[in-house]
């Protein structure tokens, strides 16, 4: 039945494969912690590159991709969201205005995690790229710094099950299976959408 709907490719590889990778990497580091530091660092280091790239392809890349095509202002936002909550709210090919914020949000807290947690490796353990900026900054900042980077990762996890919540609620809304679409890339085109 699937196959008589026409599709769209909306999502290209590289957003594909960073959503998924950031996923389990997020998942690793928030689950591992200090019990496997080396891990832990790995996902918190593939996270940290990974949101480098994507800010890039958001800049150059297909056009799903770019920011400019799914940051919209916050009136257009809330108004989606009012639209969303009384199954009213309008089809968009890519990011809608609330995935779109969503999607920044969630950069900018993966980014405070990720450097973050640098810093508190570095004045820790003394290793990683601000080890020498960190080294000696004492125990109560050491302290301090600890808990930014645990009130980051909660929030960007706090965040990223809002998104979940944000997707489930969409894809009821339009009935249609936005996580397929992040896995195969396409999306329905049978319908008007913006």
């Amino acid at each position: 039945m699937d196959r008589d709907i026409e599709k769209v490719k909306v999502w290209d590889p590289f957003v594909r494969i960073f959503h998924w990778t950031v996923v389990i990497s997020f998942i690793i580091a928030y689950l591992v912690e200090d019990d496997f530091l080396s891990l832990h660092v790995l996902a918190g280091y593939t996270i940290l590159v990974l949101v480098f790239f994507r800010i890039m392809w958001g800049l150059v890349g297909s056009e799903h991709a770019r920011f400019s095509d799914f940051v919209f202002r916050l009136r257009v936002v809330l108004d989606y969201l009012r639209d969303l909550i009384t199954f009213r709210a309008k089809r968009y090919i890519g990011h809608g205005p609330a995935g779109g914020s969503m999607v920044i949000v969630l950069l900018i807290g993966l980014l405070l995690t990720s450097v973050s947690g640098l810093a508190l490796y570095g004045a820790e353990e003394y290793a990683g790229p601000l080890a020498g900026l960190m080294a000696g900054i004492g125990k109560a900042r050491v302290g301090a710094l600890e808990e930014v980077h645990e009130f980051f990762a909660g929030f960007t996890l706090t965040m990223a099950v809002i998104h979940v919540m944000g997707v489930a609620l969409s894809s009821f809304v339009h009935r249609e299976n936005l996580i397929k679409g992040m896995f195969t890339g396409y999306k329905r085109a049978d319908e008007e959408f913006q």
